[in-house]
């Protein structure tokens, strides 16, 4: 990897850590009256300026979403696994790795130990496939890619046919499901899901 690129990746690292530990009424997006008080989008809101656009790109979508994410993390094993997930969505975007992922969660003081929780492997059959049917979110979650939408927790998700982890964040094995709503990927953890 270049110094370019590193420099690149450390910019956006500490840019992302920036966003997450910023209050929402100093985000530009709330300024603009695009976020509510609690980074939600105003649906009534339509962004057509360059300050807008600048002020809502899809990193900033992104940033808002993980944020919203991890202010749910305190509440059990199941958030957890939605978290897992996040990161994940946040090092493939970024192309970050475990140990640049680690430093982020160290500013936050969160211990990548506790991401490790015991999951639930009963509907995991051989070599780490999920079993295929429909299941249940326990928590809300965002659409892989866009970031800008919410998949609400009790939302029906399809496991497809041959569906194998697509990558893991600290050992916990992330799988892409189909969000039936909307017919839209979603990254998972097997901790968040239930028939």
């Amino acid at each position: 990897m270049g110094i370019v690129k590193r420099a690149a990746d450390l910019a956006f690292t500490f840019r992302f850590i920036r966003m997450l530990v910023l209050d929402w009424k100093s985000w530009d997006a709330y300024k603009l009256g695009i976020i509510d008080e609690d980074g939600k989008r105003i649906k009534g809101k339509s962004i057509q300026t360059d300050e807008e656009k600048s002020a809502y790109t899809p990193f900033i979508r992104l940033a808002a979403n993980t944020k919203r994410l991890l202010s749910k993390v305190p509440g059990g094993s199941s958030k957890l696994g939605s978290f897992a997930a996040a990161l994940f969505l946040i090092k493939e975007d970024q192309n970050l790795t475990d140990t640049q992922l680690e430093k982020i969660l160290e500013e936050f003081g969160i211990d990548s130990m506790d991401i490790l929780l015991e999951q639930s492997q009963w509907f995991v059959l051989n070599d780490k496939m999920l079993s295929p049917g429909i299941y249940r979110l326990n928590e809300d979650k965002v659409l892989n890619r866009t970031y800008d939408d919410i998949v609400n927790a009790k939302d029906q998700i399809r496991i497809h046919e041959d569906c194998y982890p697509v990558g893991d964040v600290f050992g916990i094995d992330i799988y892409e499901a189909e969000h039936i709503r909307t017919r839209k990927k979603v990254y998972i953890s097997v901790n968040e899901i239930y028939k």
